[in-house]
């Protein structure tokens, strides 16, 4: 009989206690560690990232990711690595809230206006897998000091790079938005949330935006081209 051997780990949990990670807790918990995913896995993800259709999140679809994503997917997931960023942002045991797992693959200049997230969210991370962004331009994400000003910037911004994550706990001061940007950018955002119901809620909604994009994805594309760099929404 065969014997099926592991697939190798694409995570690197190290790299969340790394002397260069950036973390504190003022005004709101937040982490910023690079270099968290397999350098050697670059291509594989990259291939395995599902085609951009339309511009913002999308629900998760494991029959739209490559295997290689999916296993990225399920190790972040995992109650060790969550319980992990948990315990960094101070919130013991974080595993036992439910979490939504959203892809973005390209964006319009509407998206990465300044908000704090819902309410109904405990924690968030994102993953970044572009393979390269050139410093200080637009995309890159700004943890900020408040909701009026894109330039109130709580530490350097961060670009979107090849396994950046950026983790950052639920506040009504969590504010974060980055300049507008048009084109690809590849991110995976994972979202813990208060319970089962927030979580179908939030899944629907999803599907249902996926679906009004498709639709009016052009007019979407036209309203953000005139959003401010300072608009500020709320989730």
């Amino acid at each position: 009989m065969e014997t099926l051997t592991a697939a190798k780990p694409l995570l690197r949990p190290e790299r969340l206690s790394a002397p260069d990670v950036r973390a504190t807790h003022e005004p709101f918990a937040y982490l910023i560690a690079t270099d968290t995913i397999d350098e050697g896995a670059r291509a594989v993800l990259r291939k395995g990232f599902p085609a951009a259709d339309q511009a913002g999140f999308i629900p998760h679809a494991p029959a739209d990711c490559g295997a290689e994503l999916n296993q990225l997917i399920a190790e972040i997931t995992a109650p060790d690595f969550a319980d992990t960023i948990g315990d960094r942002l101070g919130v013991p045991h974080m595993s036992k809230y439910p979490v939504l797992v959203t892809i973005c693959s390209r964006l319009n200049k509407r998206h990465g206006t300044i908000h704090t997230d819902s309410r109904s969210k405990i924690a968030s991370a994102l993953l970044y897998l572009n393979d390269d962004w050139v410093p200080g331009s637009a995309g890159s994400l700004r943890l900020l000091a408040n909701d009026k000003d894109i330039e109130a910037l709580l530490t350097p911004e961060i670009p979107p790079v090849y396994g950046t994550i950026v983790a950052f706990r639920r506040t009504d001061k969590s504010f974060h938005g980055h300049l507008p940007f048009e084109g690809e950018r590849r991110v995976i955002q994972f979202a813990w949330l208060t319970g089962r119901e927030a979580l179908e809620r939030k899944t629907q909604r999803g599907h249902m935006q996926r679906m009004f994009k498709r639709v009016f994805g052009r007019l979407d594309r036209w309203l953000g081209a005139r959003r401010g760099v300072n608009k500020a929404h709320r989730d």
